[in-house]
């Protein structure tokens, strides 16, 4: 795909991955919705992409209805909204960890179905994983990894879109990243504990391989993985 001119929505895009998404698409010439719960940070974020603010709460489907609706000539959707606000599960009342999942899974599903209503043939969405979801490893928060290693299966599972629907639907599943966010959390941590953080992947690099996924027209159902310390690559697809 050609990135410039088309009309990309960005989901949390006020920080982090999701504001230098934002901005990699609008150095490509797109026209970038930044979707984000963060007025003054969303419309700062905008302003650097040359594109539009919408205030968005992907828990809301109404709002999601109304970003997506009102983004007209889709071609672009990238899923990046996420968190996992504490306590967790199984410590976490039922209301806390769903909406965990929610914000994670959940409006990923929401927002794909809202554009798949709407988009052209030649249309990609892009997921934004974490690193939280690979593996067996125990984890701090085991609704965001469940939630996360979920976006992945889905991208799988929606692969065919590519043929019924002419849309590709493929996903990012990056490590530690270098966030505000991240460096809240380095920063609430223990010595030991940032010790055995992995060294910071830059959300530059992120963008850039979220770029590669809407550019490539072969990769639907594709799933990339950026671990700490090394080259990205992607986990085999099902025949």
């Amino acid at each position: 795909m050609e990135i410039r001119g088309k009309v990309a929505v960005v989901t949390g895009a006020a920080a982090g991955i999701g504001r230098a998404i934002a901005g990699a698409l609008a150095a490509e010439g797109a026209a970038v919705v930044v979707a984000d719960v963060d007025p003054g940070e969303g419309r700062r974020a905008a302003e650097e992409a040359d594109g539009r603010f919408v205030a968005t709460d992907v828990l809301v489907d109404d709002e999601l209805r109304e970003l997506i609706e009102g983004a007209e000539g889709l071609e672009i959707l990238v899923n990046n909204a996420g968190g996992a606000p504490g306590p967790h599960y199984p410590e976490a009342p039922v209301e806390l960890w769903s909406r965990t999942l929610d914000l994670n899974l959940r409006s990923t599903m929401v927002a794909t179905q809202l554009a798949l209503g709407g988009m052209s043939a030649g249309g990609a969405i892009v997921n934004v994983s974490s690193i939280a979801g690979y593996g067996l490893a125990p984890h701090e928060a085991p609704e965001y990894a469940a939630a996360k290693a979920g976006l992945v299966r889905l991208t799988g599972a929606l692969a065919s879109l590519a043929t019924t629907r002419g849309v590709r639907v493929s996903c990012i599943w990056p490590d530690w990243v270098d966030t505000p966010a991240v460096r809240r959390s380095l920063a609430a941590m223990s010595e030991e504990e940032r010790a055995s953080v992995p060294e910071l992947v830059s959300s530059d690099e992120i963008a850039q391989l979220v770029l590669e996924l809407i550019r490539d027209e072969a990769s639907a159902g594709r799933v990339v993985v950026r671990p700490a310390g090394g080259e990205p690559f992607a986990i085999p697809q099902e025949p």
